[in-house]
This record gives C-alpha cells, structure tokens and sequence, in this order.
C-alpha cells in the first residue's frame, strides 16, 4: 500500500477528517487557518480555530471551534453555536472529536502551548454536555472495536492507546486500560481510526507514516509510508469504505524538513484492501 496525495493544500495543520457517506464526500479542517474543507474545495472561512468535524442528521457539519460546538450549513455557510464551553480554561482549545453509533460526539481539549494537563474528554448527545476524562494534554485520536463495547482513545504524549468499556445506551466510559504502546521510533500517536476486521490505523506525528495495530495484542502489524512528516489523522472512506484519507500538517517544520517533505500540510489517499468503519454523523 502506497500514500497517493490528493490535494497539494499546504494545509498549517491539517485535521479531523469525516467521511460522509449520504454524499460520499470527505471533510476535513485546517484548525490554525480556521478553514473547513469537502475534498479540494475551500467551504468555509471561519473567525475561529476549529479543531475537529463530523456531518450531521439534518445534512449540516458539526464543528468543534476553540470554545464552543457549532453548526455549518453547508450550502449556506452560515455558522450557528450549539453550545458553548464556557468551563475551560481560556488558553484551551476543542481539539479532535468523532462520533458514537448513537449520535454523540464525543471530542477533546487541549492547552493551545501543549505544556498544561488542562484538557478533558466531552460527550455532546445534542442537549447536554458531559466530561469523560480530564487531565489531558494532547486530546487526540478516539475509535471504536466493531461491537462498540470498545472506545479507544489518544492522549498524544503519553503515546499510549487506552481502551475503556463502552456503553453506546447511555455514553459512558469504564475500566481504563492501556492497550498499546507507541515507541518514540514511530512519532507521536496522533489521529486514529479502526477497520471491520477490529484493527487500529494511527497517524503517527513526526513519523511520516500511518501504522495499524492489533489492539487485543498490542501488535504493529503494517506501516504505510506518507511523504508528510507530520500525518495527523486518517479515516476511512470512499463507496466500497477501503480508501483511508490521511492528513498532515506542516506547522512547525524546520526548511530542511520541508526540502525533505514539500507534500507536507497535504491530503493523501491510501487504498487498501480493507474494510473501515464508517463515519456516523452526529444529532
């Protein structure tokens, strides 16, 4: 499997990709450009960063911004807030998010200078909010196994996956533990998101390259190289659901590092021969 790129964006950090299915179109966001992108085309300049996406029910984009959870409709472009976070700490921001079977989304916080333990883990189920986790630095990477009894998450610098007990009735998380360890070798565990065979597809920041893991056994089972140094999530997508989208990003990189990666900030395509869980949109 090679990493096929799809659109030299340039992207400063290019995030939270969604595949919607209804449309068969990929979204994805530029958070530090404050930009909201289906495929190639630039479909909303926002006024704020926006972390992370995922289509909606009623055919509009949720949208995690730096303080609030709003709604984009996108034909309008119009932008509404569904409801603010008021609770965190002003130097936060709403980082990568993805929903349940049931139409929550669930979506994490970060310290925007990434030193502080400020960040929490929400649930959204479209009225209420509900914090998960807290003390996180980097909120990153969440999927689920395929019965969903499963919830995997990412706190970026622990490089750790934790597994937790799901229960997709009533949204809660149980019984934390680690399930795989990424070494320092590979990057940063970033993004992340699962196939119909039960397997874990982790952008790895810094590592140009997407891994895939066994998360029953803790085993790295492939790497995928990308010509990005910084990938930071992948999802996956396409009509037949076996095309994983990956994005990367270039902020931060050093001009040799750039010489190295010029595709770097771009959106690539990987087609695999599996299967990937779909994208559920959110209430």
């Amino acid at each position: 499997m090679r990493a096929e790129l799809v659109f030299d964006a340039k992207a400063n950090v290019g995030e939270g990709p969604a595949w919607d299915a209804k449309t068969q179109s990929l979204y994805w966001v530029d958070i530090l450009e404050k930009r909201v992108y289906r495929g190639a085309e630039l479909l909303a300049q926002l006024d704020d960063f926006v972390g992370c996406l995922a289509p909606r029910q009623n055919g509009h984009l949720i949208l995690g911004m730096r303080r609030a959870l709003s709604d984009l409709d996108v034909d309008s472009g119009r932008v509404e807030i569904l409801t603010p976070l008021d609770s965190e700490p002003t130097a936060n921001r709403i980082n990568d998010g993805k929903c349940d079977p049931a139409g929550r989304f669930l979506f994490g916080t970060m310290d925007m200078n990434e030193k502080e333990a400020s960040g929490s883990l929400y649930s959204f189920d479209g009225k209420q909010t509900t914090r998960l986790l807290e003390n996180i630095r980097i909120s990153n990477g969440l999927a689920w196994s395929v019965d969903y009894k499963t919830f995997y998450y990412i706190d970026t610098p622990t490089r750790k996956v934790q597994a937790f007990d799901y229960d997709v009735t009533t949204g809660q998380i149980a019984n934390s533990r680690t399930t795989i360890h990424i070494p320092e070798s590979l990057g940063f565990p970033d993004g992340m998101t699962s196939d119909t065979q039960g397997n874990l597809w982790i952008a790895c920041w810094g590592g140009a390259q997407i891994t895939k893991w066994n998360p029953n056994t803790g085993k790295l089972l492939e790497q995928i190289p990308v010509p990005a140094l910084q990938t930071s999530c992948c999802v996956f997508g396409g009509k037949d659901m076996n095309e994983l989208y990956v994005t990367s990003a270039r902020v931060g990189m050093s001009a040799a590092d750039l010489k190295k990666y010029p595709l770097s900030g771009g959106l690539f395509k990987v087609e695999t021969n599996i299967e990937g869980m779909k994208t559920f949109p959110s209430t």
